[in-house]
Formats: structure tokens, C-alpha cells, sequence
């Protein structure tokens, strides 16, 4: 109970200043150990600045950003659930591999969600 304490017991920007180095740790993390989270990065280097210039207004532009920002955001969850899985079931397991290939399906589902979004915006 005492860990519980050390974790939640910090307030105000002390809680914040924490949050953002354990931020900063699972980016540094993802980008470390995730090949996909590593081009989806590389695709949002390229996809903000044209959403930037592409978008005809804020709404436009908060669209196509927002639906590249969503993949990298999936993206990482997915990952952390397949490192969930691996440390719980080192073992092959149907139910192990139905959680990784649901968190695949949702980076799937974020990436057409996204192609989505910049056809209807873009499209004439």
C-alpha cells in the first residue's frame, strides 16, 4: 500500500513535472523499441507541415492533424498492450494473440480513419 502512496501521493506541478518525464520516458520508449511507431512518426513529420498548408481552415487543419496524431496515440497503446501481453503470457495463448491482433486492428482502423479524414477534406 505504501508503493500506492509514493505513486499518488504527489499533487500540483510536482504531479505534473512527474507526468511529463514518464511522458517523455514511454515516447522515448516507443520510438526506442517500435519500428511502426518509428514510420508513423516519420509520416507525421511529413503529413502536419502539408495538413498545415493543405487545410483551407482551422477546422481543416485541426482535422488532418488530429487524424495523424490519433495513429501515432493508438499506436503507442497498442503497443503498451502487447508488452502487457509478452509479460503475462510469455507462452503462446489464443486469448494473448487476440488481444495483440485487436490492438493491431485498432492501429489498422486509425490509419483508414485517418485516409478518410484527408480524402473528405481534400477532395474537391
Amino acid at each position: 500500500m505504501s508503493d500506492y502512496k509514493e505513486f499518488k501521493g504527489k499533487q500540483g506541478l510536482v504531479r505534473l513535472f512527474n507526468a511529463l518525464g514518464y511522458s517523455r520516458d514511454g515516447l522515448a520508449a516507443a520510438w526506442k523499441n517500435e519500428a511502426a511507431f518509428r514510420e508513423e512518426v516519420l509520416l507525421a513529420i511529413v503529413a502536419i507541415p502539408l495538413a498545415v498548408f493543405l487545410g483551407e481552415t482551422g477546422v481543416d487543419r485541426a482535422l488532418l492533424i488530429g487524424s495523424i496524431l490519433l495513429i501515432l496515440i493508438v499506436e503507442i497503446l497498442n503497443s503498451g498492450l502487447e508488452a502487457i501481453v509478452d509479460k503475462a503470457s510469455p507462452e503462446k495463448h489464443q486469448l494473448a494473440k487476440q488481444a495483440k491482433d485487436m490492438g493491431s486492428a485498432a492501429v489498422l482502423l486509425s490509419l483508414i480513419s485517418a485516409a478518410t479524414v484527408w480524402a473528405c477534406v481534400l477532395w474537391p
